[in-house]
């Protein structure tokens, strides 16, 4: 069960959600525009290179990327130096440039949600492991390092 527990497996439900909303949108809600056609694409890209970049650091140090397992290394370098779970950030915005890219405005509380979920279900989970593991480290390093932002 935990081969499905991941985050892609969520962003992929949110997003055939979203299509789903985009289709049934009983109120005819729309933000089609070529402006927010050129930043769904932006955040989609965005998100993109944020988890490419987490997962080139992660590999660069040989730590797991995997949500469940214990890393080996805190990675506090390259992109980790400005939010602690890029990944997540980048599902985040890929899921924001998917709905704008859908024209679902109707599926945009999905977004929150889906924050909610992955930070109550994977981040704080991944965050006492790594307490444990690495205790003062990480505890500098959350000093330091904002958690999204």
């Amino acid at each position: 069960m935990k081969m499905i527990d991941i985050p892609p497996v969520w962003l992929a439900l949110c997003i055939a959600l979203a299509w789903w909303l985009g289709l049934n949108d009983p109120f005819g809600l729309s933000l089609g525009h070529p402006v927010t056609q050129m930043l769904s694409g932006v955040l989609i890209g965005g998100g993109v290179i944020l988890m490419l970049l987490a997962v080139v650091e992660m590999r660069k140090w040989r730590t797991t990327f995997v949500p469940h397992r214990v890393p080996t290394h805190l990675v506090q370098s390259g992109i980790f130096k400005r939010t602690r779970n890029p990944i997540y950030l980048g599902d985040a915005l890929v899921l924001a440039g998917v709905i704008l890219w859908l024209d679902a405005p109707i599926a945009l509380p999905l977004l929150p949600i889906f924050v909610w979920w992955i930070e109550k279900h994977f981040i704080i989970p991944e965050e006492n492991r790594m307490r444990k593991t690495f205790r003062a480290d990480f505890a500098r390093y959350c000093l330091k390092t904002r958690r999204w932002l």
